[in-house]
């Protein structure tokens, strides 16, 4: 891990100048040209000294819930990875600038944005920047940018995949292609419970994508801990999980792996509860004339 760390701290320092990321764009240099990113000093700083950084979404502080729970939640998410020994990495675009790791009065900006703040994907990013607009990163942004400044792990709680008739919508999250071509590990709960979660292992296998499940051999389904797919392979340790970050990297596989955690079982009552209204509710759609269908479409977008 020693050669791992080195590597990230010689990138480090030949993209950054540590005393100016905390109150400037830092050019980042992307096939001859630059990016203007702004990198907070604590998480520079740990990174410089190979120290552990974990990239954290922004999307859920703007979309996911109203203010001011979203704020105190985001500061709690925080809370419990310093306390864990590692450097918490909010990411989010502000001002067309994108910020790896948010201060307080910055995470304070983005809950109260809300939606006005625009969710970002991949595709959205150029326009986000190029327009000086702010953006709330998706987990396929996140991993763009945690990658851009070589942080290796992101944590977030479930990642998007493919929705359910996706094989006539080809409705597919970027998420899914963005961990074929990403070199991050993510750890979540699993795929998010209304999409489909065998389409989404079986495109996830296409992308070439390392699939574990921690401590079980079933792929955990978000609100639940069992989805009924068996999941790829297991780790039952934070260090077994390591060394398949570490043969990734010395591979130069090129892609990211996911780390599925199942929900903790006092919670899992609450889960079921969750999981049987969503399977009514598709079962009420599936039953729904198509002429209500079609009046609702505009209301579900």
């Amino acid at each position: 891990m020693e050669s791992s760390a080195l590597s990230r701290l010689t990138n480090l320092r030949r993209h950054f100048d540590s005393a100016d990321t905390a109150t400037k764009g830092t050019g980042v240099n992307a096939g001859g040209g630059s990016m203007k990113v702004k990198v907070a000093s604590e998480v520079s700083e740990a990174l410089s000294q190979g120290r552990a950084v974990v990239a954290l979404e922004s999307t859920i502080i703007s979309h996911g819930m109203p203010y001011p729970q979203n704020l105190e939640t985001a500061k709690e998410v925080e809370g419990i990875v310093r306390e864990n020994g590692a450097v918490p990495a909010t990411i989010a675009i502000l001002d067309g600038t994108p910020c790896i790791g948010l201060s307080v009065e910055e995470l304070e900006r983005l809950a109260t944005l809300g939606t006005r703040a625009q969710k970002t994907a991949r595709r959205d990013i150029a326009f986000v920047v190029a327009s000086g607009g702010n953006g709330a990163t998706t987990v396929s942004a996140t991993m763009f940018f945690a990658s851009m400044v070589h942080i290796p792990v992101f944590v977030t709680g479930g990642i998007g995949g493919v929705h359910r008739h996706g094989e006539y919508t080809m409705d597919i999250s970027s998420d899914l292609t963005e961990l074929g071509r990403t070199p991050v590990a993510v750890i979540c709960a699993g795929v998010k419970s209304i999409l489909d979660i065998p389409r989404t292992l079986e495109y996830l296998e296409t992308q070439g994508v390392c699939v574990a499940a921690y401590k079980t051999n079933e792929f955990p389904a978000f609100f639940t801990e069992s989805s009924g797919c068996k999941a790829p392979c297991r780790v039952d340790t934070p260090e077994d999980f390591a060394r398949i970050i570490e043969a990734n990297v010395k591979l130069k596989l090129g892609s990211g792996i996911l780390l599925a955690v199942p929900i903790p079982r006092e919670h899992s009552t609450s889960g079921h509860v969750i999981e049987s209204a969503i399977q009514k509710a598709l079962e009420e759609a599936r039953i729904m004339p198509v002429w209500e269908l079609k009046l609702l479409q505009p209301l579900l977008n």
